[in-house]
């Protein structure tokens, strides 16, 4: 049966509303004016197979994705694993580096994707609020590169196209800390997008930062 979008987009550890939060548009609107919207070029994409195992489209998870940029070329690097290890994370926490898994919710694959938007003292909240709308405006970019960069995967599995998109913007900031529900991959990566669903990332619970679900968020919350 199929599920609404409402419930499929519900997420772990996370309170949803539908309320759009109180953003600057003076930096939304420079956001749109002067950061082009980037095209998708397979030939820019350079895809790295970390684990041999990656090569085994049988079983899903785990699955891990880094997607890295160059400033001054705009090529894409795309590195594809079964596991996140810290060392890694540098280059997302540092830089604009964007990490994604596949994590399955109740009993329904869901693509998680991870944004380092601010953290302690490093940003003011309107630079932080500048990468979060760049951020959003590169999402479907970001998606592309996936679909494509793990192309294989997908002709395994063209079921995960109807997987459901959930983008964790990661800050110390309160107002930047969330989750958005991107809807259906296959809508997400095309820039078309239903209602989003939005919630605050809570890390009150130190028991269910335990769960196998959480590990990302947790080498998050180390890292801060």
């Amino acid at each position: 049966m199929y599920k609404p979008l409402s419930t499929r987009c519900r997420p772990f550890l996370l309170s949803i509303t539908n309320a759009t939060p109180s953003y600057n548009t003076l930096v939304s609107e420079a956001v749109r004016l002067l950061v082009p919207t980037a095209k998708f070029e397979a030939s820019k994409l350079k895809v790295v197979l970390l684990e041999d195992q990656t090569s085994k489209y049988a079983s899903i998870l785990p699955r891990t994705y880094i997607l890295s940029h160059c400033d001054f070329t705009a090529n894409l690097t795309l590195a594809v694993s079964n596991v996140i290890h810290l060392e890694q994370l540098r280059g997302w926490y540092e830089k604009d580096d964007v990490v994604a898994e596949w994590k399955k919710v109740q009993n329904e694959m869901c693509l998680h994707v991870h944004c380092f938007v601010s953290g302690p003292n490093s940003f003011s909240d309107l630079a932080a609020e500048f990468r979060y709308h760049i951020f959003s405006k590169e999402m479907p970019l970001v998606l592309k590169a996936i679909h494509f960069g793990d192309s294989a995967l997908f002709r395994e599995h063209p079921e995960l196209l109807d997987s459901i998109v959930r983008v964790y913007f990661h800050s110390s900031s309160q107002n930047y800390n969330r989750m958005e529900c991107w809807g259906p991959l296959k809508d997400a990566m095309e820039g078309k997008q239903a209602d989003k669903f939005q919630g605050s990332i809570s890390r009150d619970n130190p028991e269910k930062w335990r769960s196998p679900k959480s590990i990302f968020q947790a080498l998050f919350a180390f890292l801060l």
